[in-house]
């Protein structure tokens, strides 16, 4: 049944103008706080550190936008395959019928999408050969200076420095970093990276004859898989592979495994055993130099007898 030209007089008519505000209206009331859950498609990071990307699923994407302001509160990078769960509201620009969610909140979806995450980084480092045992530096026995790269107000610098302290007292430069959140795998790389390019041609170095570290141990104490994220980042991994200094990863408990630990020339369980690996035990060392002082001596006395018994049953024979 076509409309009769009555009702067509009577309608309402916009303008192009009244009509995307109409509809900004309606979408930006209706949905102004919403929750949604999708996969990081298109991400880039603008010059102004604000964050643009399209959020999708198996049918269908949508436009989102992280302004700067809540960017720099995240506390992981957001990548494209990603799937997260993000809070925020729609928001429109009327002029060209334009619609994206800004994001108030992401969060990636779930452990396992953390694991997925973990285990596509970890295949893509493997095959660069980063893990491959023959790059793995061996430790110096007694280091001359032992780095720590760590949170300066965490557990883990406390237990190491207690058990370098009762097993082989020596000297400690610590480097105190960000061990989770935002910032916090920057900052972890750039301190391995600064430790290893001291005393290139610095003068102050070298002049106040200060220990430049022979051994890092990198780490942190427990805590959930996203706590330990920052030992995950590809820019920690690829530091820790370029280190020309051996180091120790000591992230979390015993059943933590972080991409830090593959790369590293040695890995230990928890930051109190990588103090345990990185320095011998000084009385087990007096003990033993002991025994071999003991032996050398006794040795020794034995030869000297034997000569001194040699030399007196030693007769010239009579001349011709």
């Amino acid at each position: 049944m076509e409309p009769s030209i009555t009702k067509i007089i009577n309608m309402h008519e916009f303008t192009v103008s009244e009509l995307n505000k109409a509809i900004q209206g309606t979408l930006e009331g209706k949905f102004e706080n919403i929750r949604v859950r999708g996969e990081i498609s298109g991400l880039s990071k603008a010059s102004s550190g604000h964050v643009y990307f399209s959020l999708k699923d198996n049918e269908s994407l949508i436009s989102a936008v992280i302004w700067i302001a809540i960017s720099n509160k995240i506390t992981f990078d957001p990548e494209d395959g990603m799937e997260v769960i993000i809070d925020g509201n729609i928001k429109t620009w009327a002029p060209a019928s334009r619609y994206q969610i800004v994001v108030n909140n992401i969060e990636i979806a779930g452990e396992g999408a953390l694991l997925k995450v973990i285990e596509d980084r970890k295949k893509k480092l493997s095959k660069e050969g980063l893990f491959d045992e023959y790059h793995k530096k061996e430790l110096p026995y007694i280091p001359k200076c032992i780095g720590v790269i760590t949170s300066g107000t965490g557990a883990a610098f406390r237990d190491i420095i207690k058990i370098l302290r009762e097993r082989f007292p020596i000297n400690i430069l610590l480097y105190p970093v960000l061990v989770q959140g935002k910032g916090a795998p920057e900052q972890i790389a750039n301190a391995i990276n600064k430790i290893n390019k001291l005393g290139d041609g610095d003068k102050t170095i070298m002049e106040k004859n200060i220990l430049i570290p022979d051994l890092l141990i990198v780490g942190r104490g427990g805590g959930s898989l996203e706590d330990l994220m920052a030992f995950n980042e590809e820019i920690v991994v690829r530091a820790i592979f370029d280190s020309e200094i051996p180091i120790i990863s000591a992230v979390g408990h015993e059943i933590d495994t972080t991409l830090c630990d593959l790369v590293a020339d040695c890995r230990a369980p928890t930051p109190t055993a990588a103090a345990e690996m990185a320095v011998p035990e000084k009385i087990s060392l007096q003990n033993d130099i002991n025994n071999l002082e003991g032996r050398l001596i006794s040795e020794t006395r034995k030869y000297l007898t034997l000569l001194k018994e040699k030399i007196e049953n030693f007769s010239p024979s009579a001349p011709y």
